[in-house]
């Protein structure tokens, strides 16, 4: 199936079909049954993308963005006993790629979407943030914590710092743990601009907010490095733990590496 399709072309709903038994493409550990699986943090989470279907991501970076799914999805869907969610920025099916425990279904679906549209990354937060603030606070002994992973070629089209800071303020008067709500901002393309953008959002929120004590509930990555350099094992895991650890947070070296000529 074609993710580029003519821009005429309306997106179908997502049909299940056969998984595919798709391995990392990077060099990265996956058992779940040892007992020093550096993962296993993540079975504590409801992990969630959130992928920018806008159209500046067709070409590269949607192609980055199927190779980051296929590096990032066994190790998240290994680790969710309940299955990830998935949702698009614009993708009018978004809402029902819920509890997906396969990573062959992950591609599957990512297969049925085409880029096109604006960047609306804040108004999609807000939809998965609020309703998951508002169950924290009836049932905070009982609600998982949430690890959600934005991948995105680019500067949002709205405003993604309001509801960024709207949830760590919330989750700071509710004396939530530090790790009950993470947001990885997981960059593909190119884009020099817009990776100072989302670093802005992991390291300027606190002043943009006005508050020195702001918890920090956000995380970027790039999926290439200088010179293109690729993830590194170390790299992964600050992608899918990044936002929820606060010594890989802060960790920006070792991440990349070239791959030696051929």
């Amino acid at each position: 199936m074609n993710p580029f399709r003519s821009q005429g072309d309306a997106p179908p709903a997502y049909t299940p079909g056969p998984a595919q038994n798709l391995q990392p493409t990077m060099d990265t550990p996956r058992s779940t049954s040892t007992a020093d699986d550096q993962y296993a943090f993540l079975k504590s989470f409801d992990t969630i993308f959130l992928i920018d279907d806008s159209g500046s991501m067709a070409g590269r970076s949607w192609r980055e963005t199927g190779k980051a799914l296929e590096t990032i999805t066994p190790i998240c869907t290994e680790r969710d006993a309940d299955g990830i969610d998935i949702f698009f920025l614009n993708h009018p099916d978004s809402s029902l790629y819920k509890n997906v425990t396969t990573a062959g279904t992950v591609i599957e679906i990512f297969q049925t979407v085409r880029p096109g549209g604006a960047t609306p990354t804040g108004q999609r937060l807000q939809k998965i943030l609020k309703p998951y603030l508002q169950r924290y606070e009836k049932n905070p002994e009982t609600t998982k914590p949430i690890n959600v992973i934005v991948i995105t070629d680019g500067e949002p089209s709205d405003d993604v710092e309001a509801p960024i800071i709207a949830c760590a303020k919330k989750l700071d008067k509710l004396e939530a743990p530090a790790w009950q709500v993470g947001i990885q901002f997981f960059q593909v393309g190119n884009e020099a601009g817009a990776r100072e953008a989302l670093k802005q959002l992991d390291d300027g929120l606190r002043e943009a907010s006005g508050d020195d004590e702001l918890r920090d509930i956000v995380d970027t990555v790039p999926f290439m490095g200088d010179d293109d350099a690729e993830l590194t094992g170390h790299g992964v895991l600050k992608v899918v733990c990044g936002a929820i650890h606060r010594k890989l947070d802060r960790q920006t070296k070792g991440l990349h590496q070239k791959r030696p000529e051929a």
